[in-house]
């Protein structure tokens, strides 16, 4: 997993609690840290990270995986407005994982290896996401989505309909857009 990943958690971390807070967490987690934004590191180490989270938050592993997957996506909005800025919902920003996002990542890291995604458009409204990665961090998936919503002024409802942590082949998303207030809400 790239380096940046972790970055952006160490942001949020240290935004939340400061510098002393990101140590903690390193040592709750029991590794070591500095994690270069170009570098590659295990996913088992951002798994012990969220885990160790989970526990400072007093939450489930699979909250703290969604709300850093939905700060990861603001900080990517801030840090690339580029791929941001030609869109005016969710859905339309979305649809361009696969052949603008990704493909520019692997062109700035040759061994990265995003998720893929599989979309069908159920009106204006609504996008099936089928999400597959062997990293299995669908959370991480649906946090990034409502993270999208909050950035284009939505709300969110997304419903797993399959998930590979309960044995499926992929993650199936489904989830339906408002033009409301900016609250994402993610739904299993």
């Amino acid at each position: 997993m790239k380096g940046i990943i972790f970055n952006l958690l160490e942001e949020r971390v240290e935004h939340e609690g400061g510098p002393a807070a990101w140590d903690g967490l390193l040592e709750s987690a029991e590794v070591d840290g500095g994690y270069s934004a170009i570098g590659d590191y295990p996913t088992t180490e951002l798994v012990s990270l969220v885990g160790a989270r989970a526990r400072a938050l007093d939450c489930t592993e699979a909250d703290a995986v969604r709300d850093f997957g939905h700060g990861a996506l603001l900080s990517l909005a801030e840090k690339f407005p580029a791929f941001f800025t030609p869109h005016t919902t969710t859905r339309d920003f979305l649809l361009t994982l696969n052949d603008v996002i990704h493909p520019q990542v692997r062109k700035l890291h040759a061994c990265a290896r995003p998720p893929e995604f599989d979309f069908t458009v159920i009106g204006d409204d609504r996008l099936r996401m089928v999400y597959r990665s062997e990293r299995q961090l669908c959370g991480m998936a649906e946090g990034m989505v409502a993270g999208a919503a909050t950035h284009f002024g939505q709300s969110v409802e997304i419903v797993q309909e399959e998930c590979v942590l309960t044995g499926a082949d992929a993650c199936v998303l489904d989830c339906t857009f408002r033009d409301r207030d900016d609250r994402a809400e993610v739904g299993r």
